[in-house]
């Protein structure tokens, strides 16, 4: 699978208080990147520049990277007091460095941590930080048009006026926009309309675009009307209301303090086997995994980085939990129902070792309290008046759901809120069923008919990943998730909870 780019960041890199290695004089820090191929090796991406005689730098040079959301990209920048001409850091002195992921830094905005030595004790009181942003132009403008006394091109009835806008390019012309056609009438309005302004001039508000206006024939023999040239800023100048408007990326409204908070749901139904048999899917094996274990790590841990206080939520279903042994839909694998936290996914783990040997796997198998569960959460986050939270719910199953009808009512009344449902399936079992929740092959639709607002659920079976590296499955099931959260946002005009990009 070919991960699409998201977007491009750029980091900008200073530090404070380096180690001081020259004699007489500060040391010349300069600082390299070095980032993780997919077989654990490190690798230089780029470096900055020397900074003479300084122990506090700020390096101009940016390092700019692809990040893509769904996978953990590990990043690795080391400080040397460059004392010679060589390429080699290897003659240099060690100043100290630090490691992190990509998703920390852009999660936090602004990342600033202690530099550690090789041997990971503190490099002296020296400290690295390191800013993001989102290389972009993600402007809109906003056009309302109207014409007047176009020519008249029809023989019976009037002109049918439609418009194409043309960005300029170094080839030509190339369509940016085509309006609705209005029937029979030389002074129409066209309906509010809106255009990237990357798509329309490059971000170049000077830059010339080109309007055409045509009459429409049905045998596609349209006649042109008339043509104008102008731009953006003249446009803009002469429009009743300014026409461009902000668009907020995904990056936007996580480095403007949006939380994405990660709530995992596992199938403890009878169909999966008894977990002290070797053939059950819960059964955990010698080296301590099954694939229960490995899907919850996996998409865990690129989610974790935008959880700022960690504690998940996880919860169980569909078994007899003592001392009542009452069957339950939603019970919380640490048995603490007023705190069903756990800390870290390391925490979510724990707590489902130690939940698997004290419930009794039963059934049947409903996904829509746990749905709803969340649900209600997200409602309450919809009462604020930016966009601060968004859910994710990992559900894993081992297979066919028994309440099919409400988790459809459940998943078109989510479709409406913050959050995102992910599906995994486990073991050998037929998900066809869950391919008809994914609504990739048009909208899913509750029992009276009602659409989902947006497509919010991603199923994937987990059995496509036996062979792949671990974090194939996140990369699958987490791709479609920050289009999720942004087009989410922009549908409720709801902004970041701080500007992202304070000018």
């Amino acid at each position: 699978m070919a991960a699409q780019c998201v977007t491009k960041v750029e980091l900008t890199v200073s530090c404070q208080n380096l180690l001081d290695k020259d004699i007489g004089s500060k040391s010349d820090p300069l600082c390299v990147l070095l980032m993780n191929s997919s077989n654990n090796q490190w690798y230089e991406v780029e470096r900055t520049e020397k900074v003479q005689n300084c122990l506090n730098p700020k390096f101009a040079k940016k390092f700019v990277i692809d990040y893509y959301f769904e996978m953990v990209q590990k990043l690795k920048f080391g400080i040397y007091d460059i004392d010679n001409k060589t390429i080699d850091l290897s003659d240099d002195d060690f100043l100290g460095e630090l490691e992190c992921t990509l998703g920390q830094v852009v999660s936090s905005k602004k990342l600033t941590r202690p530099l550690v030595l090789k041997n990971k004790s503190p490099a002296g009181k020296g400290t690295i930080t390191i800013s993001a942003e989102e290389i972009k132009d993600n402007r809109v403008a906003n056009f309302e048009v109207e014409a007047r006394k176009l020519d008249n091109k029809d023989f019976f009835g009037k002109s049918d006026p439609y418009l194409e806008f043309y960005k300029q390019t170094g080839t030509g012309w190339q369509l940016a926009h085509r309006t609705e056609v209005v029937k029979n009438n030389l002074n129409p309005t066209w309906r509010p309309f809106r255009i990237p302004v990357q798509s329309l001039c490059g971000g170049d508000m000077d830059k010339p675009i080109k309007v055409e206006c045509y009459d429409y024939d049905s045998d596609g023999s349209h006649d042109l009307i008339g043509i104008f040239e102008t731009t953006l800023t003249r446009l803009q100048q002469a429009s009743r209301t300014s026409p461009v408007v902000k668009e907020y990326t995904f990056l936007d409204y996580i480095m403007g303090g949006c939380q994405i908070n990660f709530t995992v749901a596992v199938d403890f139904t009878g169909s999966n086997g008894d977990p002290r048999s070797p053939q059950s899917l819960h059964y955990i094996s010698p080296q301590g995994v099954n694939e229960y274990l490995s899907a919850i790590w996996s998409v865990g841990n690129v989610i974790q980085d935008y959880d700022s206080d960690k504690m998940f939520p996880a919860f169980g279903f569909g078994a007899q939990i003592p001392p009542t042994w009452q069957v339950s839909h939603e019970f919380p694998l640490n048995f603490n129902p007023s705190s069903p936290f756990c800390a870290g996914i390391e925490g979510v783990v724990e707590a489902y070792r130690v939940c698997l040997p004290q419930v009794k796997l039963y059934g049947p198998t409903n996904f829509s309290p746990i749905i709803n569960h969340v649900a209600c959460f997200a409602k309450q986050a919809l009462q604020q008046t930016t966009a601060s939270q968004y859910f994710v719910l990992l559900i894993i199953t081992d297979g066919v759901i028994t309440d099919m009808d409400e988790t459809r009512n459940s998943i078109v009344n989510a479709s409406r809120l913050p959050m995102s449902i992910i599906i995994v399936g486990v073991g050998g079992a037929d998900f066809s069923a869950m391919e008809f929740l994914d609504g990739d092959d048009g909208r899913l639709r509750s029992l009276s008919g009602e659409p989902a607002m947006r497509d919010i659920v991603q199923f994937v079976p987990f059995r496509q990943f036996k062979n792949a590296p671990s974090q194939a499955l996140a990369q699958s099931v987490l791709a479609e998730l920050p289009q999720q959260v942004a087009s989410f946002f922009s549908l409720f005009k709801l902004k970041p909870p701080h500007d992202p990009n304070p000018s």
